[in-house]
């Protein structure tokens, strides 16, 4: 099982250059960094599951940044956006972002996408939030057409734009792997359909066993090879080591390949430890 780490970064909690080199030299696998680039202070949306939107919410470093900052800072951890909340961006620059970051890593970059949950935020980005999930899907169909082609076209919905030359590409040919972390109804459809992997968050093995099964049937229909997705579970095992990896032996029995990490409330004094910690009972 591969181990990452998901924490977001407010600029005084910690610097990203410094625990992505603590983390890679404790055997994590891959770095993800989550993002809100702006949040509305009064929203009437509620956090997932009723409660207060959590502070940290209104306090994210940008995601791209920070993941460069963790690039320079190693050779192999992987990089990835845990989530990009991608119909809040223009997709030319996002394609341009993501494909500078790619090639200067050595194809390093994992692509977790989301389309939003807070109304309010997706408001301030113009995000057609009823249907944000079909603006997903294209803004990411363009960003493939920016990374494959020298020169790069496109007519949709939401995003056209005539013949042009967007570079660095991917270090990859098809361009970073797009990891859809989502958990609606139609969420294994779009895997099957686009996605080149799910990255669910706080679910069980037993979760995971069911989904997955679906999610084969659903890449037999569309012609995908359900081998080749990019199979993530987020969230936290409580416990010993023994607990931990006799839960991480489940997932993994269930067909997930990488268990991630969440962590959050430390300072520059306690990451190292904190890491060290963790590892201690995950890696």
């Amino acid at each position: 099982m591969k181990i990452g780490l998901l924490t977001p970064f407010s600029g005084s909690n910690g610097n990203p250059g410094e625990f992505a080199r603590i983390a890679e030299s404790l055997g994590y696998e891959s770095l993800w960094i989550p993002e809100h680039p702006a949040v509305p202070a009064n929203p009437v949306t509620k956090f997932p599951g009723g409660n207060e939107i959590p502070p940290i919410y209104f306090s994210m470093a940008d995601q791209i940044v920070a993941l460069s900052m963790a690039a320079a800072t190693t050779k192999n951890l992987k990089l990835a956006t845990g989530i990009c909340l991608v119909p809040e961006h223009n997709p030319i620059a996002l394609a341009n972002q993501l494909a500078t970051l790619d090639a200067m890593s050595d194809g390093r970059l994992i692509f977790g996408i989301g389309a939003g949950w807070l109304r309010e935020e997706c408001d301030l980005f113009a995000v057609d939030f009823p249907k944000r999930w079909t603006q997903t899907r294209e803004y990411v169909a363009a960003m493939r057409e920016l990374w494959t082609h020298d020169e790069a076209s496109f007519d949709g919905q939401y995003v056209k734009f005539p013949p042009v030359k967007c570079a660095p590409k991917p270090a990859r040919k098809n361009g970073p792997p797009v990891v859809i972390g989502s958990l609606d109804k139609n969420a294994l459809k779009r895997v099957a359909k686009w996605g080149d992997g799910w990255c669910p968050i706080r679910v069980t093995p037993e979760f995971m066993a069911g989904k997955l099964a679906e999610l084969k049937r659903e890449c037999a229909a569309t012609g995908r090879d359900f081998a080749r997705m990019d199979i993530t579970v987020m969230g936290y095992i409580q416990g010993d080591r023994a607990a931990v990896q006799a839960e991480l032996t489940r997932f993994a029995e269930a067909g997930v390949s990488r268990y991630v990490v969440g962590l959050s409330d430390f300072t520059p004094a306690t990451m190292a430890r904190m890491l060290e910690r963790v590892a201690a009972t995950f890696v």
